[in-house]
């Protein structure tokens, strides 16, 4: 089977999402699981609406039995609600159930359908953010996300499954609508995903700010947080 044959994207109303449903089409996908907490209509008979809640096991067990064809999972969902690492407190649980927690349910409860479709390939949506933490809360679950999917990368390359993150920074979708700075275009943000995973590799750095950032990971870390810097000057 071809990787793009039958595709499934979880939050596929969002900006990005709808980009991942439409460009699988364009790419072949003679299906596409559109997922979301409460899916859409699409006027396209190819798409499927499928309602999957990634907090919720028995949605993604429902998700799952509905689409056993499915050669490459997206996933796209996500959220950001200003949760802090700097305590416990229940909105980063309740993030971290969103961009951690859900996602890893979600490829584990499809693996075995990839496998049985020979193989196939799981994109993970993460972040720049993932690699710099001045997301606060979000950035810790992007960056948890990051290490999974090495470790996804790794447990399932027996199974013949391609797992390929992508990382981008600030793109126009309803998440960063309030943000008044340059922001990606989902179009072009979801044709570099896709040509990835097309080319069999493993990490796509969609923009230039992510590969700036995963670069400077190998550099002193004041480099990354000038903020601390201006502590020691401080001293």
């Amino acid at each position: 089977m071809a990787v793009f044959d039958a595709v499934l994207v979880t939050g596929a109303n969002g900006g990005l999402g709808t980009q991942f449903v439409q460009q699988a089409l364009d790419r072949g996908a003679h299906t596409v699981y559109a997922t979301a907490r409460t899916p859409r209509e699409w006027s396209d008979p190819r798409i499927v609406p499928l309602a999957l809640d990634v907090t919720d096991s028995a949605s993604i067990a429902a998700a799952a039995a509905a689409a056993p064809d499915v050669t490459l999972l997206v996933n796209n969902a996500g959220g950001a609600n200003g949760a802090t690492v700097l305590n416990d407190n229940p909105a980063l649980r309740a993030l971290f159930d969103v961009n951690f927690f859900g996602p890893l349910a979600v490829a584990g409860a499809f693996a075995p359908a990839l496998a049985a479709n020979g193989g196939g390939a799981l994109l993970n949506v993460l972040s720049v953010l993932s690699w710099i933490g001045v997301g606060d809360g979000y950035s810790a679950t992007k960056a948890a996300l990051w290490s999974a999917t090495n470790t996804q990368r790794a447990a399932l390359a027996d199974q013949g499954t391609l797992v390929t993150a992508l990382h981008l920074g600030y793109t126009d979708t309803p998440m960063t609508a309030g943000l008044d700075v340059p922001k990606n275009d989902p179009i072009e943000i979801v044709r570099r995903a896709y040509d990835g995973v097309a080319a069999g590799v493993f990490e796509v750095l969609a923009d230039d700010l992510s590969v700036q950032v995963k670069a400077g990971l190998s550099g002193p870390i004041e480099a990354l947080y000038p903020q601390l810097g201006a502590r020691e000057r401080h001293r």
